[in-house]
């Protein structure tokens, strides 16, 4: 059934009669059937002429979506499609974070690619989504540069600037709910945060492995030092140096290596 374009009906709602008072409205009807039927007899003005609507006794057929057009219009959800953006960003930063790990990657660039589809049918506001981009920048930038805290700051701004204004529009349907943005927006920029504390933590740690990790370990002379002999460090023996005679089985500390051999000091 196809009635075209009514001038001015209604299904019946708590405004309806204001609606009609006002002459908004044509008509009220409580349901389909009787909307059809009232509308039975009515003129509608079109480019061609006026045509008269014949709506009485015609059946109604129901036509639900199938599993695609319900998949597609559960994306086209702004709610939906933010967090599926945002999922995107984080897993592509992960692994160009740390190339190898697939499944991050592989998850945000589905996400990514599905959000940007569903932003094709969205009033989507592009200076929101270079913000929310230059925010994830931001976050990565405290790794590189020593700014104290203030460009995870700014990054957690513009984030947050940027996902309010990512749909521009006044229906509140067609933007993302503020109980889905505050959330989101906190729990990305803690995991930005921690992978940020986390890698400056690796760059400060001591080195573990190899001569530099030697650096600062107790050992014991097993020779006399004066200034050169044996020393057990680390599970290995050692030749070492020091500026001052260390008698055997007396603790020291290394200072430095030097090449093949340890600086070392006697533990005061």
């Amino acid at each position: 059934m196809s009635t075209g374009r009514f001038e001015r009906c209604a299904i019946a709602s708590r405004s309806g009669n204001g609606s009609l008072k006002l002459k908004v409205i044509d008509f009220i009807a409580k349901d389909l059937n009787e909307l059809l039927e009232k509308t039975d007899g009515k003129t509608v003005e079109k480019p061609k002429g006026a045509i008269k609507l014949a709506t009485k006794g015609l059946k109604i057929q129901e036509l639900e979506m199938g599993f695609r057009q319900r998949f597609l219009a559960t994306l086209s959800n702004p709610n939906i499609a933010y967090i599926l953006m945002m999922i995107g960003l984080v897993g592509l930063y992960f692994e160009l974070a740390h190339p190898g790990a697939i499944f991050p990657g592989v998850i945000g660039g589905i996400s990514l690619i599905l959000a940007f589809f569903a932003f094709r049918t969205l009033p989507v506001n592009y200076a929101g989504v270079l913000l929310i981009i230059l925010g994830v920048f931001l976050f990565v930038a405290e790794v590189k540069i020593a700014s104290y805290g203030l460009l995870t700051m700014g990054g957690l701004i513009s984030l947050a600037i940027g996902s309010i204004m990512l749909f521009d529009s006044p229906v509140p349907f067609l933007r993302a709910s503020l109980t889905v943005i505050i959330p989101t927006v906190l729990v990305t920029a803690a995991f930005f945060v921690f992978v940020v504390a986390a890698a400056l933590k690796a760059q400060l740690a001591k080195p573990a492995t190899g001569s530099e990790g030697l650096v600062g370990e107790i050992g014991v002379a097993k020779t006399r030092l004066a200034p050169e002999g044996r020393v057990f460090v680390h599970g290995e023996w050692w030749n070492a140096s020091a500026d001052e005679v260390i008698e055997p089985e007396e603790k020291v500390r290394v200072l430095k290596t030097e090449g093949l051999g340890l600086k070392v000091e006697k533990v005061k």
